[in-house]
């Protein structure tokens, strides 16, 4: 890819980012919580079904975070942001790479355009 094409692709990346305000990292699972007894619902077997954000840390540690129903999808918009972030993140990392490579005699680095 020529250097101009790479500077525009990486301009447009830069561009489409999302809010970066609007970002969660982690899985959203959908849980069924049943009560031991007393509760009639459970003892037919259906139980009750709740949305859980699930966030794994360093050490092997996760939090799990339970939704209400009305935050159920917002978290599902964070959670796409997030990994529309990390997706143009990495795209840029290697149009940058490529930008290092592409000019090997220049003195400015093409990567401050």
């Amino acid at each position: 890819m020529k250097e101009t094409a790479a500077l525009r692709k990486r301009d447009r990346l830069v561009s489409q980012l999302p809010v970066t305000a609007e970002l969660l990292r982690g899985s959203l699972l959908q849980r069924i919580i049943r009560h031991r007894s007393g509760c009639p619902k459970c003892d037919r077997g259906e139980g009750h079904p709740v949305a859980v954000l699930a966030v794994a840390y360093p050490g092997g540690r996760t939090r799990q975070i339970s939704l209400r129903k009305e935050q159920v999808t917002q978290v599902k918009r964070c959670l796409a942001n997030y990994q529309k972030l990390k997706s143009a993140i990495e795209e840029i990392c290697e149009l940058n790479q490529q930008l290092l490579r592409a000019e090997q005699g220049d003195q400015e680095s093409p990567l401050g355009q």
